[in-house]
């Protein structure tokens, strides 16, 4: 539905930062689906930790923060003079490690929206098996 070039149109984030390849499934206002390929090239695998490596829990979250910045940019007029900030993040639960090879779906649903404002329910999947979740809250700025 959304290949990485768009997804750049409305995330700040680049190249070590950004961690959503593709968007694969979007609802207004209600849910997006993204995905995060997880390769051994990633930086963050050279001191997390160099004879295991696996994804950092935080990262799993900023990548689920960031699909849903992908959504809530979606809802704003004239997103290229917004950024969107983490105001805070609750209920975060790391169930599985995340290791090179695998593939991260991120699930998103709104909570709740009052712009601009705006509370996420999250859940990170390898395959079918559910590796984190939590509640996220952002807000959007001008630039």
């Amino acid at each position: 539905m959304m290949e990485i070039n768009e997804i750049m149109k409305y995330l700040p984030h680049r190249y070590p930062f950004l961690l959503v390849d593709r968007i694969v499934e979007m609802e207004p206002h209600k849910k997006i689906i993204g995905i995060k390929n997880v390769t051994l090239n990633e930086p963050f695998f050279q001191g997390h930790f160099p004879d295991h490596p696996i994804m950092p829990g935080v990262l799993i979250i900023e990548a689920m923060a960031q699909t849903a910045g992908v959504l809530s940019m979606l809802m704003v007029e004239d997103p290229a003079s917004k950024v969107i900030y983490f105001m805070s993040i609750d209920k975060a639960k790391f169930r599985h490690p995340v290791f090179p090879g695998d593939q991260l779906r991120l699930e998103m649903d709104v909570i709740k929206i009052r712009l601009p404002i705006m509370k996420f329910s999250g859940k990170a999947f390898v395959g079918e098996k559910k590796v984190a979740d939590a509640e996220l809250t952002a807000t959007i700025v001008d630039r």
